[in-house]
């Protein structure tokens, strides 16, 4: 039986926590990975409100297990699928991710990262893709997920020098939401977390790929995109909920149903 190196715990508040624990550094090997894809699938078979995504107070998680990668392009492409696998999926949860990071999120923990709709840092952190200092690439959704969130030309200035970036930084470019004491950050994104499984989910998980999905493609199909998922999330009980109560009671007093 292999070691369980990720957990779920579901709150009371409807926010579900995954925590990675592999000592010392939390290193993504392919079982780890494989364990984040298990535990997506659970998530995505009983949807809690919202996710919150923690290494634990030391460090978020390092990259890749470099062991892993010694074997050639073989190796580099089971490990390249297994990330790919796993974080789409994270990426494709209709539900608000946050990845609430101490420490370093570097390599894969960082590409981890980017595949949760938001991050908070801690302002003690460092991030980075420093593959290149291996005489590779990011292969975990860096080279893309990075340049959509700050930009091509950032996105290429941090992976070709492979250089780490602290939480001031981070913030400044995009790549960090908020930036928080490090003794703050589990709080923080679980507060931030059951503040959104309150919200209207059914809008959240339409809005969601409304953007997500526009983003793949040209303007024009990201505007009919939208314009198909307004016109169905008007079909929602939340919606029926929401507009009934701003008519009545004025806004933001709806109680949602998450329907």
């Amino acid at each position: 039986m292999s070691d369980e190196f990720v957990s779920i715990e579901r709150r009371e508040d409807s926010v579900a926590v995954v925590h990675l624990d592999r000592p010392k550094m939390n290193a993504l090997s392919i079982e780890v990975v494989r364990q984040i894809g298990r535990a997506v699938d659970q998530l995505a078979a009983d949807l809690p409100g919202a996710v919150v995504i923690w290494g634990g107070s030391r460090l978020f998680a390092a990259g890749a297990d470099i062991e892993e990668l010694a074997g050639g392009p073989e190796s580099a492409r089971a490990v390249a699928e297994g990330f790919h696998r796993a974080l789409d999926a994270l990426a494709a949860l209709p539900r608000a991710t946050i990845a609430a990071v101490t420490g370093y999120a570097l390599g894969g923990g960082l590409e981890l990262a980017l595949a949760c709709d938001f991050r908070v840092v801690a302002d003690t952190a460092k991030v980075g893709l420093p593959e290149v200092l291996l005489g590779v690439i990011p292969g975990g959704g860096g080279t893309q997920r990075l340049a959509r969130l700050v930009g091509p030309a950032r996105a290429k200035d941090l992976i070709f020098a492979g250089r780490q970036v602290r939480a001031e930084e981070a913030q400044a470019i995009g790549l960090a939401d908020r930036v928080v004491p490090a003794d703050e950050v589990l709080d923080h994104a679980l507060g931030w977390a059951a503040e959104l499984a309150r919200g209207a989910l059914a809008a959240q998980a339409l809005a969601k790929r409304a953007i997500d999905g526009g983003l793949q493609g040209p303007l024009v199909a990201g505007l009919a995109l939208e314009r198909d998922l307004f016109v169905e999330v008007f079909g929602t009980e939340d919606a029926s909920i929401g507009i009934r109560s701003f008519l009545t009671d004025g806004p933001g007093k709806a109680l949602f149903t998450g329907r």
